[in-house]
């Protein structure tokens, strides 16, 4: 037997016992008077003497991360929203029946207490504890108390271990949700209202990614997993919402890595009437306040860099100034603007930079737009650790953006980057039906090439379009990436409390067991 087992088979032996005594060994509630944040809060600062007059009494209930047997009294450590108040139980104090029920506590259980608050002769503030009432055995044990949990993949797969023996990771989380709340107070104190649309959807759209595929039994129809909220809250606008928004969950078939999930979170807002200028100020204003919400001020840590969010430390560039501030040395003089306007320049841009750097795949049957956007990748990405606004990308991937009026081949569209990755995309939105068409037809053709990551054709959000959308300015937020840059999480798998993992292998030598 597993040592586990053996351990989990004592603690069963165990709760016959704590029922035996006349415990409920699994009751529905406990009537409490105080959390342990309130008595922290309350009481920390109170004196001995103020303790003792007048008695302060208090029923708390929590888990316990300690415990100690003295003889006659023991000491242990309840836990209660990452918080921890020692409790002290004596056997002439709780009776007979309370201290048999305290020697058969392990670590990890959940219990009540009632009594009053004193100070230790260490002058720590405790509960002398009068009753103690079972709530909860666990019948696993907990990791090793100085080394914790510290398995990586073990961590992620056991968030809910992990959350009860690393207080840091608890409060990355508490500052995901803070940064989620400080995005909804933003957003509708800038007169937007908050929808939700189709998570299942006939075409997957918004964006150019591989999409989960599934069935719909009673229609007979596939679906697709939103990859985007885009085409859904645009119709909105035509509708005549000015000014919309979605914190929305969104699903990409593609691979795993630092900055991705297949499962993530994005907060995407259009607003009627502007411009891709007019909600990238808009966007900088959010994520600056964002930061001063979850973290208290402007800067933040990243690794052995600090990020200043503050405004004045933003920087903005093109994408193709981006690519001549970043060309390597050793690839030669940096290049003119006049170079990325054809074929023959992108190819000669490509081939200098390979010669020096890392390479940049070129296939002269792409769009150049497309070979500018990996060039801007591999020159520039890496070093934009300060958060840098890059504006004007390459019509080829930009299917839904409006065109620059003197310059077809480029788009009035941003990313805003910080910590070397994207945190922000926005851009001038296309309304033109007829030239939306054309822009998914192109995409078509970028699918028949076996691009399966291209968009789809979506005749209804054509006939949207044709209905007269106003002009607008739509942005989508990654909320898992921002979430690392301000609490300075170096994997994406760190701000999402459940990320998707590879079978474990036991699970799947048991799946095949049962085959057979």
């Amino acid at each position: 037997m597993a040592l586990d087992e053996k351990i989990y088979e004592l603690r069963r032996e165990k709760l016959k016992q704590i029922e035996a005594l006349g415990q409920q060994v699994y009751p529905r509630k406990y009537e409490f008077t105080h959390t342990i944040s309130q008595i922290l809060a309350e009481y920390s600062d109170k004196t001995t003497e103020q303790l003792e007059n007048p008695r302060v009494n208090v029923r708390v209930a929590g888990r316990i991360m300690a415990i100690r047997l003295m003889g006659k009294a023991g000491f242990a450590h309840l836990q209660q929203d990452g918080r921890r108040l020692q409790i002290y139980v004596k056997k002439d104090a709780v009776g007979e029946k309370g201290f048999e029920l305290y020697k058969l506590l392990d670590l990890g259980d959940h219990i009540g207490v009632s009594g009053y608050l004193f100070r230790t002769r260490t002058g720590e503030l405790s509960v002398h504890v009068e009753e103690i009432t079972f709530l909860s055995k666990d019948l696993l044990p907990l990791p090793e108390k100085w080394h914790g949990l510290t398995d990586v993949e073990l961590r992620y797969r056991q968030r809910y271990v992990d959350l009860v023996m690393n207080p840091e990771v608890r409060e990355v989380f508490l500052k995901r949700s803070k940064l989620v709340q400080s995005l909804r107070r933003f957003m509708e104190a800038h007169g937007f209202v908050e929808v939700e649309t189709p998570m299942m959807q006939p075409i997957a759209g918004g964006a150019v990614a591989r999409p989960f595929v599934t069935h719909h039994n009673t229609l007979d129809m596939d679906l697709f997993l939103r990859i985007a909220p885009e085409l859904y809250l645009k119709r909105l606008t035509v509708g005549g919402f000015d000014r919309v928004y979605e914190i929305n969950r969104n699903f990409r078939n593609e691979g795993l890595g630092w900055r991705w999930n297949p499962e993530f979170t994005m907060l995407e807002f259009y607003q009627a009437y502007t411009d891709y200028r007019g909600v990238m100020d808009l966007t900088q204003q959010l994520i600056e306040q964002a930061a001063k919400d979850v973290t208290g001020g402007t800067k933040t840590k990243w690794g052995e860099d600090e990020i200043d969010w503050a405004g004045s430390n933003w920087r903005r560039m093109t994408m193709r100034e981006a690519i001549i501030q970043y060309w390597p040395e050793d690839a030669g003089a940096k290049p003119q603007i006049s170079e990325f306007s054809s074929y023959d320049g992108v190819e000669a841009l490509v081939k200098r930079f390979n010669s020096a750097h890392a390479h940049v795949a070129y296939d002269p049957k792409e769009p150049a737009g497309k070979t500018i956007a990996a060039l801007f990748e591999a020159a520039a990405e890496e070093h934009l650790i300060q958060p840098t606004i890059i504006y004007e990308f390459p019509t080829a991937v930009s299917p839904l953006s409006k065109q620059k009026a003197d310059e077809p081949d480029w788009t009035e569209r941003w990313e805003i980057f910080g910590g070397k990755m994207e945190i922000a995309n926005g851009f001038s939105e296309l309304n033109d039906p007829e030239d939306q068409r054309r822009r998914f037809e192109q995409q078509l053709q970028e699918r028949e090439r076996g691009d399966d990551e291209a968009h789809q054709m979506d005749e209804d959000y054509i006939r949207a379009l044709s209905y007269g959308m106003p002009p607008a300015g739509g942005v989508g937020v990654g909320v898992d990436r921002l979430a690392m840059l301000l609490t300075d999480s170096h994997t994406i798998r760190d701000v999402i409390l459940f990320p998707l993992l590879r079978p474990e292998k036991a699970t799947i030598e048991d799946a095949a067991d049962t085959e057979k």
